[in-house]
């Protein structure tokens, strides 16, 4: 950046999220970490340093909105967790490769994420929320990240660690801050915690789940008394809720109590894809992972559960989309590997969406789950620079999105081809 604050970005083409319209050429000007110009009429000032990018598109950041940065990654040929992930790694380490995977991540194109619930023994630190303070304070590189501190999950549910070992009573005990949360004055107190020391969303396990031992899928986990405390808890200290949520009974459960956010949805029936239009729910659908999950690796009951639900789970999104239900993108990753976060975007496409309706599933619809969106998910005056550039134009080839030239992220450039 030059020593005005000032730069200018130059490339053969920009596009305008909400109309729809990829334009030329693109001359954006950046100060103090915000968009202040688009194409301005008047020259910009020779002090300005300016980036000539070339023959791409500028696009705004994307984002995924469920992810897991402190497993997988380095140490994985695959990039996926290891079986044991939740008992061999310690609270340091684990935070360590998740810089890691957040800086693999950044320079993917993703520049803000939403890091949902920590499923792992950590003594009570919310380890993603003090990774979100390191690269907010510049020690790291990584996207902006909003954390849920520990998912909240009732004993021997989906997200609690114990079940995806299955471990013998006593091996691992966890605590309410960690997460395990049974009844509502302990829910209660969990969300209490969380937001306590930093989460900016709460994340809640509803239903069962296809990757944990003792769990079936479409299984509600809490009461609708408990989900009702979660979401008032939550609300009241100004939190979203997002809700692990894959049984047909367990995402109607969810919007009943005003929870704001389903993750996965697999087993929505049409008139429950209704509900969530007529509530304005948000659904993450995280539809990639039932093309490309490794299942050949995982125990085989669970390859029986996957081999149920992830067919159902293709079927239901066309008929989301078509239902009009508002879908942002996330991956899980690592159910996929961190850094192919795109081929969530291909995937939604391949489902139905328009090559520009997955592309504002990954930033303006992205930016209004966060409450986030006057000032991420647009290339406009006012807003944060997180821009990043592709070949060619995304919104007749949205694969070009997995071709990232140059990430810039609040102003400051990250990757640049």
């Amino acid at each position: 950046m030059s020593e005005t604050g000032v730069t200018v970005l130059r490339a053969a083409r920009w596009l305008d999220i909400d109309a729809g319209v990829v334009r030329s050429p693109a001359v954006v000007v950046i100060e103090d970490g915000r968009i202040t110009t688009i194409n301005p009429e008047a020259p910009v000032e020779d002090f300005a340093e300016e980036i000539d990018l070339g023959d791409v598109t500028l696009l705004p950041g994307l984002m995924d909105m469920e992810l897991n940065l402190l497993i997988g990654g380095p140490g994985n040929p695959d990039g996926l967790p290891t079986p044991m992930h939740g008992v061999q790694d310690d609270p340091a380490y684990r935070t360590l490769r998740a810089a890691v995977n957040a800086r693999t991540t950044l320079e993917a194109g993703f520049t803000t994420v939403r890091n949902l619930g920590l499923m792992v023994k950590t003594g009570g630190y919310l380890l993603d929320v003090a990774l979100q303070r390191a690269i907010d304070q510049g020690w790291h590189a990584g996207p902006r990240i909003y954390p849920a501190g520990h998912a909240v999950t009732p004993y021997g549910g989906h997200l609690d660690p114990t079940v995806f070992q299955r471990l013998a009573p006593g091996v691992m005990p966890l605590s309410v801050a960690e997460g395990i949360a049974n009844g509502v004055p302990d829910v209660t107190a969990c969300v209490r915690y969380q937001i306590r020391h930093g989460a900016k969303l709460i994340k809640v396990s509803a239903s069962g789940g296809v990757m944990s031992h003792s769990t079936s899928p479409g299984a509600q986990q809490y009461s609708d008394a408990e989900l009702a405390a979660i979401a008032d808890e939550a609300h009241r200290a100004g939190r979203r809720v997002a809700a692990h949520a894959i049984g047909d009974s367990a995402i109607r459960a969810c919007i009943r109590a005003g929870i704001d956010c389903i993750e996965h949805g697999f087993l929505a029936s049409d008139a429950t894809l209704e509900m969530m239009v007529e509530h304005g729910t948000f659904l993450v659908s995280t539809t990639y992972l039932t093309d490309a999950m490794a299942v050949d690796r995982i125990a085989p009951e669970l390859r029986k559960k996957a081999a149920e639900v992830f067919p159902r789970a293709k079927a239901m999104l066309p008929r989301a989309i078509e239902a009009g239900v508002r879908i942002a993108c996330g991956t899980d990753a690592p159910a996929i590997p961190h850094g192919q976060n795109a081929k969530e975007l291909v995937a939604l496409v391949a489902r139905g969406m328009t090559p520009l309706q997955a592309l504002r599933a990954a930033t303006t619809t992205s930016a209004e789950l966060i409450d986030a969106g006057d000032e991420l998910g647009r290339l406009a005056p006012g807003y944060c620079a997180d821009i990043i550039a592709v070949p060619n134009d995304p919104t007749r080839d949205i694969g070009t999105t997995a071709d990232v030239r140059f990430v810039m992220k609040d102003g400051r450039v990250y990757k640049r081809s």
